[in-house]
C-alpha cells in the first residue's frame, strides 16, 4: 500500500453496478465462479464502496440445513474480505503481489429479515474505511480495515480487521522462520486432505450440513462439559481451497469453530451463526494435527457465545468465539 488516496466524491452520487464481478485477481481468487464483489468505487479519502452479489445457489456457502434459509455468514464474511482486497488494489494503492494477512477481526450480524434468501440474489453494500499510517517510504506494513453492511437502506452487519501487509517474498522469510523448514502445499497431499479415518468424520447433519465435502471436523469427543475434535477439512472443497495454499487459510479455521459450536447445541438446525470474533496467533501447518475445542453452551434468550481454541502441538494458534442465534430470533 502507497499513501496514493482517492478523492473525495459525494456518497449520494456514488451508483454500483451490480451487472458483472470484478477481475478476480482483484480479491486473490483464482475460481471466477468464487468472485462476489461486482463493483467497487471511491467514496473519500481511504473509504470505498463495493457492491457484492449474494448467489442463490452455492455449493458451500448455501448448503445448510437450517431452516428458513439466510445468506451464510461466512459468504458475508468472505465478501467483506473481497471488498477490502479490492479497493485497496483499485483505489488506495496496494501494490499486486501484496497479501493481507488477517490478524484479527469480528463481524456482528444484525437484520437477519433482511438476510432471508429469497426470488432473487442478493444486492449487498459495503462501505470500506483504511486505517493506518504508512512508513517513511510510504508503505504501508499494518492498519484495520473497518466495514459495515447493508441490504437496500438496512444495515445488516459490522466487520473489522487487523490486517499485515507483505509482500511474497516476506512471507515466505515468515513462514520458514516459523517452522525452521520449507511449508508443504494442499497440492501436495491428496484431495481428501488430512486422513480422517474410515468413519471418523462428523455426520453432516450434527453440524448443519448436507453435503459431507463441507464438513471440516473429524474425531468429535463430546462430554458433560464440552467438545472436542480433529480439523480435517477437504482439499477438494474449492471453496475453502480455491487456490494452492501451505497452511489452513483461516476462513477454514472459522468455519471448524463454527461446526464444533453447532455439536454443543442440542437443535444444530434450528441454530444460525450470526456473529464471530477471531485472533490468530501462528499459521495452522498442513503436517501436523490441528485440534479445535469448546466448552458446551449455555444459552440465553435464545443466543449464546462460544469460544473455540485451537492447538498443533503444544501451540495456541487461533481462538474463535462464535455467536449462535435460534430461528426463534428471526
Amino acid at each position: 500500500m502507497t499513501t496514493q488516496t482517492a478523492p473525495e466524491i459525494p456518497s449520494a452520487t456514488v451508483e454500483l453496478s451490480y451487472g458483472r464481478t470484478v477481475d478476480r485477481s482483484l480479491v486473490h481468487r483464482a475460481a471466477v465462479s468464487e468472485v462476489f464483489v461486482t463493483d467497487i468505487l471511491p467514496l473519500a479519502l481511504k473509504k470505498v464502496r463495493a457492491a457484492v452479489q449474494l448467489p442463490l445457489i452455492h455449493g458451500y456457502y448455501s448448503d445448510h440445513l437450517q431452516r428458513p434459509a439466510l445468506y451464510d455468514a461466512l459468504l458475508l464474511l468472505e465478501s467483506g474480505r473481497q471488498a477490502a482486497i479490492a479497493g485497496s488494489h483499485t483505489h488506495i494503492g496496494l501494490s499486486e503481489g501484496t497479501m493481507m494477512i488477517v490478524d484479527s477481526f469480528r463481524l456482528s450480524l444484525s437484520g437477519l429479515e433482511e438476510l432471508l434468501v429469497g426470488a432473487e440474489p442478493g444486492r449487498l453494500r459495503i462501505d470500506t474505511d483504511y486505517i493506518g499510517k504508512p512508513t517513511r517510504r510510504g508503505r504501508y506494513r499494518k492498519g484495520k480495515v473497518a466495514q459495515r453492511f447493508w441490504i437496500g437502506d438496512t444495515e445488516v452487519g459490522e466487520h473489522e480487521m487487523d490486517v499485515l501487509f507483505i509482500n511474497q517474498h516476506e512471507n515466505e522469510v515468515l513462514r520458514h522462520s516459523q517452522r525452521g523448514t520449507p511449508a508443504p502445499l494442499t497440492s501436495d497431499f491428496p484431495d481428501h486432505g488430512p486422513a480422517a479415518g474410515d468413519g471418523a468424520r462428523v455426520e453432516p447433519a450434527r453440524v448443519g450440513r448436507g453435503n459431507p465435502l463441507n464438513v471440516v471436523l473429524s474425531h468429535a469427543e463430546t462430554s458433560p462439559s464440552g467438545v472436542a475434535a480433529e480439523v480435517t477439512p477437504r482439499f477438494a472443497n474449492r471453496a475453502l481451497f480455491d487456490h494452492v495454499y501451505d497452511h489452513l487459510p483461516a476462513m477454514t479455521l472459522v468455519e471448524a469453530a463454527r461446526q464444533l459450536a453447532l455439536l454443543t447445541v442440542d437443535d444444530p438446525l434450528a441454530t444460525y451463526a450470526v456473529g464471530f470474533e477471531a485472533r490468530f496467533s501462528r499459521f495452522a501447518e498442513l503436517d501436523e494435527p490441528v485440534r479445535a475445542a469448546a466448552p458446551r453452551l449455555q444459552p440465553a434468550g435464545g443466543r449464546g457465545e462460544v469460544p473455540v481454541r485451537f492447538h498443533q502441538g503444544d501451540a495456541e494458534i487461533a481462538r474463535v468465539t462464535v455467536t449462535l442465534a435460534s430461528g426463534s430470533d428471526l
